[in-house]
């Protein structure tokens, strides 16, 4: 990786000697426009009858001091945000309309960013992508057709930076609490000879996190370099970048957070307790009394990954236009972990003599390690004319992952060899086809059609890292199944005048099962596919002084794949299709602007998320539940927003709210994240002189009331006796940090 920084250093340097000579001859509107042509056929127009959410570059970069994309769009409608660092950096994830990352398409420059196998976004794997994009589209719902994992939920459309016609550059330095920082210099070219233009990025994030040792340290690049002849633009993009992060999966209990909201059990080392005098412990029975006697260093995840891009868009004429796009992704890394008190033959590994003792348990260090490649095309043309707007698309995407885990140290048992345990490997084919048309028939009516056709194969082999008690050996795994989805889509929208738009619109999605679906399962249980029916209606008002939006959407599901508190042959929490499922809402948004210096913008879902006939499983005992609510899924999500700018000074401060969630299916009151309510202030100077254009000046004051809450969690129970009345309850959470600073300084010239 230093290689790679020292390769993008000198090429900084060579542009910005170059760019000096550079005469632009290309008008950057145009070659703004010619950049966006892969997106369009994704994303949504002001007509699309679909619910969505923008954000441009420069009100990314406003908020963009080093957190991770979910908490840059947790204020958005329907969006809640965690991490389990509790700072924003590091392990982060988001739902929407309560629906987790899985279900949650994300694209970057149409290409799929979600994995093929769990189909979650790791955002960590890609750091500092924020400071790549360039616009931000969140569809809710299910969305325009796209590329990669139905959208179940929503689906996150982004693009890159365009490049610039003209010389400039950034340097930022972030800072703030719990040694949170960020560093980053970016560069680009301008035209050069009238026909080329590059730009380049580096930086750095680092944090030692809220929660104790769950620190990040992420270094990333992005390079960019495009060619321009009028109507045609060709443009090699790579970013990525390394990211190693301290563990932090696992939540604490009540009176855990009472003692110490920041600790973190990840890497303890459990071992003899001995007094003052260096005696051992004995407990009442004159056995050793053990406890966490240390923390175990590399207790990480470490990860590799470089996105690579090569676009090709070409205007025919003002009707026609095309995109495609090349793509490779490679990823490689590993975790590294402590575990206590072990069973060694569920590794695997017979009983261990070692001086004279025989060892069925132990302490270990195990790696679980992965390599990944991930590549295709996706391509897309394009029309318009006065009265319609036609989009084609296609794409053809292959995956090929490695999964491979060792144990690499015993405790007592000095002369072991690393033993590699598992070794399983996934091949992916996904391939689908779009066509939609939006067609005015008359003055105030456009009609909207979308279909796509989804095709996927995938094949899972080798030995799990799972022990299968059944066989007495490691989970075997011969999976191969073929999927082929059709997905309409059709919709109207009425427009009286420009400034009122009144739409409705009926959606079908469908979704295969991830790779956990099919490893942790009973054996002959195997998931099937699940299916969306997403009805909307909405309204929208944009105005010189006030933009408003009504939304209301009825999903329905069949088959959705939900964790029912069972467990797989193997061990692990097993998912499995319910019969009939629903959310149905009411989606509010406001934004006024009564003066020149001042907005104020609020959002609003509420919703209503229920399992028909739920069958919850305790223990091995079923208990037939009637309706309930979905986990993780708030009735009520809220944010405001006030806005005071002028004359270079800006003041936003920002409230979220987030009702009750259960953690569990079962709808159990001793199983629930509370509420919360939280606000931040955002304070911010720009300056512009003559040489510079300008610099900014930023404070960010975190969680301004000290609000101790939590973002994220999980539970379970067990029977105490033969009824559900006779249970107990166990539940971890997620403590998000309380009042803290980022300050930023960016300059840009």
């Amino acid at each position: 990786m230093k290689r790679i920084f020292f390769f993008w250093g000198c090429a900084l340097c060579t542009l910005a000697a170059a760019a000096q000579t550079a005469e632009p001859h290309i008008d950057s509107v145009e070659m703004y426009r010619i950049q966006e042509i892969e997106v369009k056929a994704t994303r949504a127009t002001a007509h699309t009858p679909i619910a969505h959410s923008s954000l441009s570059g420069e009100e990314i970069a406003r908020m963009n001091y080093g957190g991770d994309v979910p908490s840059l769009l947790e204020m958005l409608p329907s969006v809640v945000a965690t991490s389990e660092a509790g700072n924003g950096i590091g392990a982060t994830s988001m739902r929407i309309r309560g629906t987790d990352a899985t279900r949650i398409n994300v694209t970057m420059n149409g290409v799929p960013m979600n994995d093929a196998e769990t189909h979650s976004v790791y955002w960590y794997d890609t750091p500092d992508v924020a400071s790549a994009i360039g616009s931000i589209q969140l569809q809710r719902g299910a969305g325009t057709s796209t590329n990669g994992t139905g959208a179940f939920g929503g689906s996150l459309n982004m693009t890159t930076a365009p490049l610039s016609t003209e010389f400039g550059g950034q340097a930022s330095l972030s800072y703030g609490s719990f040694n949170t920082n960020k560093q980053q210099v970016a560069i680009h070219s301008g035209l050069l000879g009238g026909r080329w233009a590059i730009d380049a990025r580096l930086s750095h994030i680092g944090s030692d996190g809220y929660v104790e040792r769950a620190s990040s340290n992420l270094c990333s690049y992005m390079f960019q370099a495009g060619y321009f002849n009028g109507r045609t633009m060709v443009k090699a993009l790579s970013f990525g970048g390394v990211a190693r992060v301290y563990l932090s999966y696992t939540g604490l209990t009540k009176e855990q957070m009472e003692e110490n909201r920041r600790y973190n059990p990840e890497g303890e080392i459990h071992g003899p307790l001995f007094d003052a005098a260096g005696r051992p412990l004995l407990d009442d029975e004159g056995a050793p009394v053990t406890g966490v006697v240390g923390f175990y260093d590399n207790h990480t995840d470490n990860y590799f990954q470089t996105n690579n891009q090569l676009i090709i868009n070409h205007v025919f004429n003002p009707q026609w236009s095309l995109n495609a796009t090349a793509h490779y992704t490679r990823g490689s890394g590993y975790y590294q972990n402590y575990k206590n008190d072990q069973t060694l033959a569920e590794y695997g590994i017979g009983e261990v003599v070692t001086d004279g003792v025989t060892l069925a348990n132990a302490n270990l260090v195990r790696r679980k390690s992965m390599l990944n490649d991930f590549g295709g095309v996706v391509a897309s043309a394009l029309y318009s004319s006065e009265r319609v707007s036609l989009s084609l698309g296609l794409s053809a995407n292959i995956y090929g992952g490695s999964h491979y885990g060792k144990i690499l140290t015993l405790e007592r048992v000095a002369d072991f060899s690393p033993y590699e345990y598992y070794r399983n490997r996934t091949t992916k084919y996904d391939a689908n086809i779009f066509a939609k048309v939006d067609w005015r028939v008359g003055k105030c009516v456009n009609l909207f059609a979308d279909v796509q056709y989804r095709h996927i194969t995938h094949r899972i082999d080798g030995v799990n890292d799972n022990f299968d008690p059944t066989v007495g050996a490691m989970q075997p795994l011969d999976i191969l199944r073929h999927y082929d989805f059709v997905n309409p889509k059709v919709g109207v929208s009425y427009s009286p005048t420009t400034n009122h738009n009144l739409y409705g619109s009926f959606s079908v999605a469908q979704k295969e099962p991830t790779r956990n679906n099919f490893t942790d399962i009973r054996e002959g249980e195997y998931p099937t596919s699940e299916l969306l029916l997403d009805a909307e209606v909405g309204y929208r008002y944009e105005g010189k002084w006030i933009s408003a939006e009504v939304n209301l959407y009825y999903m329905h599901y069949k088959d959705q794949l939900v964790l029912t508190g069972e467990l797989s042959d193997t061990g692990e929490l097993l998912s499995r299709n319910v019969p009939k499922s629903f959310r149905r809402g009411i989606e509010l948004a406001l934004s006024v602007r009564p003066c020149a210096w001042f907005t104020f913008g609020a959002n609003a879902t509420l919703s209503q998320n229920r399992i028909i006939d739920y069958v919850d499983h305790i223990d091995g005992v079923a208990f037939e539940r009637g309706n309930t609510t979905i986990a993780y899924s708030p009735s009520l999500i809220a944010g405001t927003l006030f806005d005071f700018h002028v004359r270079g000074f800006q003041a936003l401060l920002r409230t979220r709210y987030v009702s009750k969630q259960y953690l569990t299916n079962g709808q159990y009151e001793e199983l629930t994240l509370d509420r919360y309510c939280v606000s931040d202030l955002d304070l911010s100077y720009t300056l512009s002189t003559k040489r510079i254009r300008n610099v900014r000046f930023g404070l960010v004051l975190k969680n301004l009331f000290n609000t101790a809450y939590c973002s994220n969690g999980y539970g379970g129970l067990w029977l105490e006796g033969a009824t559900i009345e006779e249970r107990g309850a166990w539940a971890c959470y997620f403590p998000q940090a309380r009042f803290n600073l980022l300050g930023n300084v960016t300059l840009t010239f």
